[in-house]
């Protein structure tokens, strides 16, 4: 009896496997045909949850039916070919199925005694990576420095800010070796009050979430449009001199490759020369999204200069299709972030780690324990190969190229702000004058409409002055059809925008009264046709059938009907 049951538990859960993968390559599947982002309200989920954990256990069904019927509705889909927003999070089977191994195989791997493979197979695959991106040698494990898989961008820079500050300090600070250790703390606490870490306006936000974690002060190097929003060395000669005058030392340069907003490469050459003489400010090169383009050799003139750096990550899982979490970060010199971050009580030491033949990559990072990230890694590589990723990244690129050069064919319309790069796309609205102010507005409203529609994601960012939609299309499902959709949204939204902002100024101007004052006002007739060719009403436009009523200038009843929604 007892090998019945067991027999009829093992066949059950069998099935119950089945239809979970099913449901997963459904999901996939399907996933164009779904809203992009959720249409749910916050708070939705307490709403309609219990307030307590259930007393006795549920079966998977009554599980798996509040997971469709519960969570898929608040869940905005990152993989579908019309999300273009912010940077691609990509996945794949094969990393799927590296994290279901990784589940089955859990361990605490904070040293190499706890699961040397989960060591060995990290130390491998990076060094692997390492070889991709074409990286100086020293990035790899064979030399002083080495690679080591963190959980994003953000904690690989508070790591390097870690090890950066230990080590200005180590170097400014005159005998601090010999000191006892209670005058060693007090004369770094002290040092530490004027260092100032340093990032271009357009780098990252977790550089300075970074500078308030380690305790440290942050100033900013201007960019400016002319130079495509990219860091140039003069600024950051000027930057470090600006800061000394204040009497802050600074230690700290983020350097980027691929900024959030625009994709701008810095110049780095021109930080190389400028740091030349500064061998003690520590230069960490953030290439989240676009360092995995390295992988093709016509990028790889980009790490010309890295030589001169200390540090370099970028994100497995913002574009080769490994899913979060998985940045990888390769230092210069291992050393430095292992005497900052390592920690040896009694109860972590063991002969291999006391040997010295070993990597413990808790020293690496700032948590102790890790997860087995390199199997999905290494499933991944093994399955598309280095011309796989290669493929794979210029089919994006040249969708992205595409993409603007759709743009640019409606110059009436579009300005491209940034020249396009590594599958993103920055542009504005283009207002018949040349106001900047109001053609931030108009940008916004139709960025605002379209997002509301809800048929594809985008993003907006301000960045020198000008408010742009950011269109990057490098999903997996990413196709051409997916891109042309997003044109035809933002060309048909543009023009109904600027249609209607016309129509409302003339009809505006000839419903005064003599006395200036606007009279009771609504539109209700029709514009024009729609991309289809069909007749649009114009109430069918968001928020544009509406009275207006009031003593107002001209332009305050026009924004007051686009902009106050």
């Amino acid at each position: 009896m007892v090998l019945v049951r067991w027999t009829i538990y093992r066949y059950a859960l069998h099935r119950q496997e089945h239809l979970i993968f099913l449901c997963v390559t459904d999901y996939l599947d399907t996933i164009s045909s779904r809203r992009v982002q959720a249409e749910v309200s916050p708070g939705y989920l307490k709403r309609i949850l219990p307030t307590h954990a259930p007393n006795d256990g549920q079966t998977w069904n009554e599980i798996r039916q509040d997971l469709f019927s519960k969570i898929m509705p608040g869940m905005t889909h990152w993989n579908s070919p019309n999300f273009m927003a912010f940077f691609p999070a990509p996945t794949s089977y094969p990393s799927m199925l590296g994290e279901l191994y990784s589940a089955a195989l859990t361990t605490a791997a904070f040293n190499w005694e706890c699961a040397p493979a989960v060591t060995e197979l990290e130390t491998t695959v990076l060094d692997w990576y390492a070889q991709m991106l074409n990286l100086p040698d020293y990035y790899r494990s064979t030399s002083t420095g080495g690679g080591v898989i963190q959980g994003t961008t953000s904690e690989a820079v508070v790591a390097v800010m870690v090890a950066a500050r230990e080590r200005y300090l180590r170097q400014v600070i005159p005998d601090l070796d010999t000191m006892k250790p209670i005058d060693r703390e007090d004369a770094m606490a002290r040092r530490r009050a004027n260092l100032v870490a340093i990032g271009s306006e357009a780098c990252h936000s977790c550089t300075q979430k970074a500078a308030s974690i380690t305790g440290v002060r942050y100033r900013s190097v201007p960019v400016s449009i002319e130079d495509a929003f990219s860091m140039r060395g003069q600024m950051l000669q000027q930057t470090i001199a600006n800061c000394r005058k204040e009497g802050l030392e600074p230690f700290y340069l983020t350097a980027t490759l691929g900024s959030t907003a625009t994709c701008a490469v810095d110049r780095f050459e021109e930080i190389a020369a400028v740091l030349g003489n500064e061998p003690n400010i520590w230069v960490h090169v953030d290439a989240a999204f676009a360092g995995n383009a390295l992988v093709c050799e016509e990028y790889q003139h980009l790490t010309k200069s890295f030589g001169s750096f200390d540090s370099f990550s970028t994100a497995l899982s913002k574009w080769l299709l490994i899913n979060l979490d998985a940045c990888c970060l390769f230092i210069k010199k291992r050393e430095h972030l292992t005497q900052a971050l390592s920690i040896n009580p009694a109860y972590l030491r063991n002969p291999s780690s006391d040997s010295g033949a070993v990597i413990d990559y808790r020293d690496w990072q700032i948590s102790l324990s890790r997860r087995f990230r390199a199997l999905k890694i290494w499933f991944v590589m093994r399955t598309y190969g280095v011309n796989g990723f290669k493929k794979y990244i210029r089919q994006h690129v040249r969708l992205g190229e595409g993409f603007a050069k759709m743009i640019a064919s409606k110059p009436h319309l579009f300005q491209i702000i940034t020249p396009p790069a590594f599958a993103l796309t920055v542009l504005s609205v283009r207002p018949e004058n040349s106001d900047r102010e109001e053609a931030n507005r108009l940008t916004q409203a139709v960025y605002e409409s379209i997002n509301q529609a809800n048929e594809i994601m985008l993003t907006s960012t301000v960045i020198g002055g000008y408010f742009v939609i950011r269109v990057v299309g490098a999903n997996p499902k990413t196709d051409a059809k997916a891109l042309q959709k997003a044109f035809d949204a933002l060309v048909f939204t543009a023009e109904q925008t600027l249609w209607g902002l016309r129509t409302i100024a003339k009809e505006l101007r000839t419903e005064s009264n003599s006395d200036g004052e606007m009279v009771n006002y609504e539109v209700v007739e029709d514009v024009g046709s729609g991309g289809d060719g069909k007749e649009m009403e114009w109430s069918q436009i968001p928020a544009v059938r509406r009275s207006i009523r009031g003593n107002f200038s001209l332009w305050s009843m026009v924004s007051n009907w686009l902009f106050n929604r």
